[in-house]
């Protein structure tokens, strides 16, 4: 709070000089022109329209009664915003592993157990010394998979510090090492930079997909559906932001002349519009009106965020055709994760036996079954 000033005249500064920069290329407005920066070919801003309509219809009753649950869990009369990430008091947190010399090893066998190739890719890692998963003093923060295009053999480079979230990091950058591996074969170095909206199907998908073998990281099966219950939650709870975040920079740069006033009443009716009514915010209203400063993405990466959102819809539907056939969709997931960058998106989408589909209809689908696999675990 005490910079959102600086910060409002920083993100002032920044729509102007890019609404010049858009008009001396040609384009009315600056989201027209990154669009075209992007390369975003294959939706347009109706398409996400549309997502945000889909989201506000359909995912977010789901986050609702996610946040239902937890007030009753907690025994709250009122579910305050820090709360959400509470457990009932006298719960321990999940311990699934110690070392990451540990985590690795648990990993490696539910890569295994899984599909053997996911295993072999994480084993081949290891033997070439391409793994640093443990925190320590001085390193810096974060987690990612580096492809390196010499030997295809990727590098995971992550903070271990012996938490489930620790345990989602690296089943996530293992689906991006997969994606690796798989597109080393391909001859041009070019075909190996697919976009997000495939790349990060290839990570989200394996968190879900792994999910079957966590039984490695849990003696308790009390504890096995906790993570699993937790991993639906941040799955699901993640859209309504996105949309948040995606819709309130098209008024941005559709507006680019909008006063700093005007900008904080059109974040917050955005933000209302998403927002889960469940949550209690008496008294942080002041705060809320400045929240979208926390996004880095608003001031350094303009229009890219619902890149996730679109990849966490194809992970959603992998999941849920291998709940139909595990074969079926784990063959699908190599075969569209082969390409590389060699297809448009719409036809990597349907390599994974997905469409490419923003409309209620096929999100109200994906949310159904959600539903239901989260009902299991209650």
């Amino acid at each position: 709070m005490q910079d959102k000033d600086a910060l409002n005249e920083l993100y002032s500064t920044l729509i102007s000089k890019r609404q010049q920069v858009a008009q001396h290329a040609g384009f009315e407005n600056y989201r027209d022109y990154k669009f075209a920066e992007l390369g975003r070919f294959d939706y347009t801003k109706e398409d996400c329209f549309q997502f945000h309509e889909s989201v506000k219809q359909y995912i977010r009753p789901l986050v609702d009664l996610i946040n239902e649950n937890k007030r009753k869990k907690l025994g709250l009369n009122e579910l305050r915003p820090w709360d959400t990430d509470a457990e009932a008091e006298g719960t321990e947190p999940l311990r699934p592993f110690k070392t990451g010399t540990e985590l690795l090893e648990k990993t490696v066998t539910c890569f295994t157990n899984l599909r053997p190739f996911f295993g072999d890719c994480l084993r081949t890692m290891k033997a070439m010394d391409r793994l640093d998963l443990e925190s320590r003093k001085g390193k810096a923060p974060g987690g990612y998979n580096c492809p390196l295009a010499e030997t295809g053999a990727p590098f995971i480079f992550m903070n271990a510090a012996g938490q489930m979230s620790d345990v989602t990091t690296m089943v996530h950058e293992g689906g991006h090492a997969v994606q690796s591996f798989l597109t080393h074969p391909l001859e041009l170095s070019a075909f190996k930079e697919y976009p997000m909206e495939i790349a990060e199907v290839a990570s989200m998908a394996m968190e879900l997909f792994s999910m079957d073998h966590w039984d490695v990281f849990f003696d308790k099966e009390k504890d096995l559906k906790r993570a699993k219950e937790q991993q639906l939650e941040r799955v699901i709870s993640i859209f309504p932001w996105i949309a948040t975040i995606d819709k309130f920079q098209h008024w941005v740069y559709e507006n680019p002349q909008h006063t700093i006033k005007e900008r904080a009443k059109k974040w917050m009716e955005t933000l209302q519009e998403f927002s889960s009514p469940v949550i209690d915010w008496t008294g942080l209203e002041e705060y809320r009106k400045y929240s979208w400063q926390k996004q880095l993405h608003l001031f350094e990466a303009p229009f890219y965020y619902i890149e996730y959102g679109i990849a966490q819809l194809g992970a959603i539907g992998l999941w849920m055709q291998y709940k139909q056939n595990k074969e079926t969709a784990l063959d699908n997931y190599t075969a569209a994760l082969s390409l590389g960058g060699t297809r448009t998106l719409p036809e990597l989408y349907q390599a994974a036996g997905l469409q490419f589909n923003f409309s209620g209809d096929y999100i109200k689908k994906l949310m159904d079954f959600l539903r239901s696999e989260m009902e299991k675990l209650l």
